[in-house]
Order: structure tokens, then C-alpha cells, then sequence
């Protein structure tokens, strides 16, 4: 980290403004050979200075440049911020004037990188960094914002500081027994305090799933044999034509999708191919396509012809989905009632076209979601896939230590499994690491962050 980075940290387009970033050692010496107005390296920190960026002799582009000296910045380097207008032509030469003058171009997610490792934030608040950017709804951009204040390595670090508590003094126990002061470290005492940790432990861990929903959606497949209306259902429910209808059935051969925000829950919508039995190569594929997307669907919304008895392609279809988070809709209200009703405990009569029926439909995912109630998001709503997957082995471990006690094994054998938790913690804050992870973690991050 000895060189000195550069990066559009602005969206690529044609706006008002864009902002390259310069990071490192040399950030104000290379910014300040091709600025004409102050001498930057003069200059106080966390000032905003007016003038030119030249480039062999010539104005490149007028610029207000604001100097950020370490080591009170994102990357406790020293960052140099160009805000140029934001043409993407313009944009793009005052970046290779930076490359041709001294910095390198900064791999993805570099800048947030470099705060990690400097110490200036934990793994956690880097990670809540890109949360906060994909942020789609308040509830999940809420959610990022406890990442980002350090709300989560304040939960962790609590976990942890009792966990060492019990550790040290199983230690002092063992290496100094001759200690009399000492609190003599059993499993009796020790029960409780793994009891405490592995409740509040499995309490985010059972919010986790809503947790993961606020934050990625629903994945969320709108199934049912050819012709039942399902591509209608989707385009009106995005309310843009997005998938192809005709009265064709067989139409849609491949998934079609889409993203909506209903009352705070982003669903993840997939219009699927019609599931039937078929000779034909591709519409067969499209119906296995369907199926994969079944399986990974966490909401189905079932739909069927009001104009159409029941086949084993329904059955089938019924079969399938009967252990999934579902909505039956009957769709073509509108036409002759020739299905038989009372093979659904529940359902919503519906015509794709009516709009009160949507909102109807709607409705009914809000309620079935759940989601859109809750109210007091706090910082216990954990939706990292990594960090949950640590506090499980944690847990797990808590699991074994308090087994142990239970069948009074030896107190330093019961220690093994409170160290584990301990490192599976500390793994969650990025205390210990492994640079192949770090690398990858950070690799899926947009540049210039």
C-alpha cells in the first residue's frame, strides 16, 4: 500500500459533476504537478481550492480540488478529491493525466480496502459500506446504517469481551492454581454465561432470514402451466410491458425478470416458462429452467385459468409447490368459469388487466411477507451472508463448550470450544483473516469506493 491510487468515484455518465480521488503518500505532490491555483501542499486539510487541471500547458478543465490530509480520512492516507464537470470524455482524461503523472488506477473497492487495513474501520462497516450503496428500500439502507455506525462490531465485541473473560480466567486457573483470590473457573459457572451468549446469539440468527430478505428481496417465481396469464401478471405488476403475450401458449420459453418495491419489500420477480409435459427441445428446457427456479424460489405466486378445468399439469404444479411460501391466483376472471374452485383452501380471483385486483394481489404479498410490518429494525437485524455464516460456527462451538459441561468434562477441554467461538468472532470483524477472502471481499466492490 506504499503507491498511491486513483479512481472515478463518481457514476460514469454524462452529469454535472464527476469526482476523481487520489489516495496515498503522494496524492497532493501528483495532484498539485498539474493544478493550477494554490499551492496544495501548502494548503490547510480539509480545504476546497479553485482551479485548473493543465495538461501540457493546456486547460484540461475547471475544477474546485479539496485536500484531505492524513490521518483524518476514509483511508487515513492523504486523499486528494478533483470535482470536474461530469462529462464522461473529460472525466476520463483527467484520470489518465493522474495515471501518467504518478498514481495507479485503484483495483475495486481499494479505497475502502485501504480504510480496513489501516484501521479505520472493521470488516463489518466495509462491508455495511456497499450495503449502504445497494440499498434498495429504508428498511434495508436502516439495516446498512447500523453496519456502517459500528452497531455490529458493538454486538460482536460484546460476545467477545465475555467470551475472553472466561478464557483468561480458565487460563489463570489452569497455569496458576495457586492463585487463592482468583474465582476458580467450573462448569457451573460457566453454564450460564454460555446460555446468555447462545440465546442472544439465536436471536439474530432467527431474524437473520428477514434480515437477508430486506436486504436482497424476495426471489419471488410466478408459476403455472402455458396461457394462464403469468407473463400479464408480471407486466402489470411492473407496470411496464416487460415479457412478450400472446394467446400463443409456449410463449415465454426462457425467464423473464423484474424488481418492484411493494410497501418496503423488493420482490425479485421471475415470469417462468409454462410447466407441461412437451416434445418440443426448447420449450422443454424452459420447463426444467422453471423448475430450478422453483426450487430456489423463496415466494410462489401459483397461477391458474378460470377458463380452464384442472389437468395433471395443475396437479403436478399443485404437487410441486405445496411446501413452498405461496399465493394461488385464479386469473380471467373475466371469462367463463370453468375451473373448479373448490380444489384451493385459499386464492385470489384476479384479471390481470384490473387494477384493484393488483392491489389486491399486492396486499396479499404484504401479508404474507410479514416484512413490511416490522418497525423496530435495530442492529441485530444482521443480513451478511458471511458474517451470519461466522455467528453459526460461534454458536455451534457455544453449542459444544455448554454439552461439555453438561456431561462435566474437564474445564480446560471445555475452554477448546469457547476459543473457537472466539476466533469465529473475531473472523466476523476481519481480526483474523485470510488475505485470499479479504482480496475477493473487496474485488466486489464498484471502483473508486
Amino acid at each position: 500500500m506504499n503507491d498511491t491510487i486513483v479512481a472515478i468515484s463518481t457514476a460514469l455518465a454524462n452529469e454535472a459533476i464527476a469526482i476523481v480521488r487520489v489516495s496515498g503518500d503522494e496524492a497532493i505532490e501528483i495532484v498539485n504537478k498539474v493544478f493550477k491555483g494554490k499551492d496544495l501542499s501548502k494548503v490547510k486539510s480539509h480545504t476546497v481550492h479553485y482551479g485548473h487541471i493543465i495538461d501540457d500547458k493546456k486547460i484540461l478543465d475547471e475544477v474546485l480540488v479539496t485536500v484531505f490530509k492524513s490521518p483524518k480520512t476514509f483511508t487515513k492516507e492523504d486523499i486528494v478529491e478533483i470535482n470536474c464537470h461530469g462529462g464522461i470524455f473529460v472525466t476520463n482524461r483527467i484520470l489518465e493525466l493522474m495515471i501518467r503523472v504518478g498514481a495507479r488506477l485503484a483495483e475495486p473497492g481499494e479505497f475502502t480496502k485501504r480504510a480496513y487495513l489501516n484501521g479505520r474501520i472493521d470488516l463489518t462497516q466495509a462491508e455495511a459500506v456497499m450495503d449502504v450503496i445497494e440499498s434498495q428500500t429504508n428498511s434495508s439502507l436502516r439495516m446498512a446504517g447500523f453496519g456502517l455506525l459500528g452497531e455490529t462490531k458493538k454486538i460482536i465485541n460484546e460476545f467477545k469481551d465475555k467470551l475472553l473473560t472466561c478464557i483468561v480466567s480458565i487460563e489463570v486457573n489452569i497455569d496458576y492454581p495457586e492463585y487463592d483470590d482468583e474465582v476458580q473457573m467450573t462448569n457451573e459457572i460457566i453454564k450460564p454465561i454460555l446460555k446468555d451468549l447462545i440465546s442472544q446469539m439465536n436471536d439474530i440468527l432467527i431474524k437473520s432470514e428477514v434480515s437477508r430478505i430486506i436486504k436482497n428481496g424476495l426471489k419471488t417465481a410466478i408459476i403455472g402451466k402455458p396461457n394462464v396469464g403469468k407473463s400479464s401478471l408480471l407486466n402489470a405488476l411492473l407496470r411496464e410491458d416487460k415479457a412478450i403475450v400472446t394467446n400463443i401458449a409456449g410463449t415465454t420459453r426462457d425467464t423473464v425478470e423484474g424488481v418492484i418495491n411493494i410497501g418496503g419489500v423488493v420482490l425479485n420477480l421471475i415470469d417462468t416458462a409454462g410447466i407441461r409435459e412437451t416434445e418440443d427441445i426448447v420449450e422443454k428446457i424452459g420447463v426444467e429452467k422453471s423448475k430450478t427456479v422453483l426450487e430456489n424460489a423463496d415466494l410462489v405466486i401459483l397461477v391458474f385459468d378460470y377458463n380452464v378445468p384442472l389437468d395433471n399439469n395443475d396437479l403436478e404444479i399443485i404437487e410441486l409447490t405445496k411446501n413452498k411460501n405461496r399465493i394461488i391466483v385464479v386469473n380471467k376472471k373475466d371469462l367463463e368459469k370453468k375451473l373448479d374452485l373448490t380444489a384451493f383452501d385459499d386464492y385470489l380471483l384476479t384479471s390481470s388487466f384490473d387494477g384493484n385486483d393488483i392491489k389486491k394481489l399486492e396486499q396479499k404479498i404484504k401479508d404474507i411477507t410479514q416484512i413490511s410490518g416490522i418497525k423496530s429494525i435495530d442492529a441485530t437485524y444482521i443480513g451478511n451472508a458471511r458474517q451470519i455464516a461466522l455467528l453459526k460456527n460461534a454458536r455451534d462451538s457455544l453449542n459444544s463448550a455448554l454439552e461439555a459441561t453438561k456431561k462435566e468434562m474437564p474445564i480446560d477441554i471445555v475452554s477448546v470450544d469457547i476459543n473457537n467461538a472466539w476466533v469465529s468472532l473475531g473472523e466476523i470483524l476481519g481480526e483474523v483473516s485470510n488475505d485470499d477472502i479479504i482480496n475477493e471481499l473487496f474485488a466486489n466492490f464498484c471502483l473508486g469506493k
